[in-house]
């Protein structure tokens, strides 16, 4: 608890658009030597780009994957060091092969991380590392620092190092700055889209009253569903409330078409339903679709869509969020980050938890603790 009887993760929250100009302001300073380092890679078509982090940190991956993908023509893969450090046989062993390895992380200390990069090295012949990284102490920025022709690193300013236990101006701030990095010759036109997302989150801000309304609401599952780069967002925005709230409410994600696939069945009477709208016409009629197929169902408590509103859609919570019209950097998605964030900050104050330290057993902690590395 810090001034004002506001806690880490409030003020973590509620500074983000201001922290995303600074980031802004970051990449714009570093454009021509990350231009310069990534130039090799990707200017030849057959580069791979893993996006890799654990946990929160993966789900930056999750998110702008696509978006890379589209922005760079390249095989891009977003892959959790979780699941490279049981099996890096994930990544085959082309040595002729250029990589470029993008690993997030808020403190750079994730022994999952470390060993990543380790694994990685030894078993990819052309690698480039770019590390994002909210620490300038970390482990991961410690090893970017042993050779410049290999290595990079951007580090963030200091606010994005949140003290809380959950990632909130960190995780939207290496997620910016990803994109921004894969955007470069964009920067210019993109101050207007980072200035706009933070006029869009400001309005949320405004209105947090809603989020307020919808966290005293009596539920304890939560179901958070996006399409595309939506999806990323929706998996950590299910992973914030569920660890704010000490796991007293039980969350998932999917996507607006998957959900019909089986995991419709968890929707009860005690579920609230939260709708990420991609501004995306086309997405948006499989979206208007599933939306009208659980009103018309019923049996879940309350309903919250966020995005573009849109009349045909029935619901008791709208949150607007609008794109700017000439954002071709996915730049949009960061408005609704802050969605998962205040109503896990919400519903953590209203269950008596401490939404800087939630986890009243220890089970969680704000860097993994107990993970041992075994050699391959």
């Amino acid at each position: 608890m810090v001034e004002n009887n506001k806690t880490y993760t409030e003020i973590e929250i509620f500074q983000q658009p201001e922290v995303w100009k600074k980031v802004f302001e970051e990449i714009q300073g570093q454009r021509d030597g990350i231009g310069k380092f990534l130039s090799s890679h990707l200017s030849n078509g057959n580069t791979t780009i893993l996006l890799t982090g654990a946990g929160s940190s993966a789900f930056v991956g999750e998110s702008v994957e696509l978006v890379i993908a589209e922005a760079t023509g390249l095989n891009t893969r977003a892959i959790a060091t979780t699941d490279l450090v049981t099996h890096p046989e994930a990544v085959n062993p082309l040595s002729d092969t250029p990589v470029i390895l993008i690993s997030f992380a808020r403190s750079g200390n994730s022994p999952e991380s470390v060993e990543t990069v380790k694994l990685l090295e030894s078993r990819l012949g052309k690698l480039k590392h770019l590390v994002i990284t909210c620490n300038p102490d970390g482990a991961l920025a410690k090893m970017a620092e042993r050779d410049s022709s290999t290595h990079y690193c951007i580090v963030l300013p200091e606010e994005t190092n949140d003290k809380s236990l959950a990632m909130t101006s960190s995780f939207s701030s290496m997620l910016l700055s990803s994109l921004l990095v894969f955007n470069l010759d964009k920067l210019d036109e993109a101050q207007a889209w980072v200035e706009h997302v933070g006029k869009e989150t400001s309005k949320i801000f405004d209105n947090a009253e809603l989020l307020k309304d919808l966290a005293r609401l009596d539920f304890d599952r939560a179901i958070f569903l996006g399409s595309g780069p939506l999806l990323g967002i929706a998996n950590e925005c299910h992973l914030k409330l569920q660890e704010l709230t000490d796991g007293q409410v039980i969350c998932k994600h999917d996507s607006c078409l998957g959900f019909r696939h089986g995991p419709r069945a968890v929707v009860k009477e005690n579920t609230l339903l939260v709708f990420f709208l991609s501004p995306d016409a086309h997405v948006a009629k499989y979206e208007n679709d599933l939306v009208s197929s659980i009103v018309q169902g019923g049996g879940y408590l309350d309903m919250v869509l966020v995005g573009q509103e849109n009349e045909s859609m029935e619901s008791n919570y709208m949150v607007p969020v609008n794109k700017h019209p000439n954002d071709v950097a996915g730049v949009f998605i960061l408005p609704y980050v802050v969605i998962g964030q205040l109503l896990g900050l919400y519903k953590s104050q209203e269950l008596g938890l401490n939404p800087d330290n939630p986890s009243v057993n220890g089970a969680i902690s704000r860097v993994v603790q107990g993970v041992t590395i075994y050699e391959k």
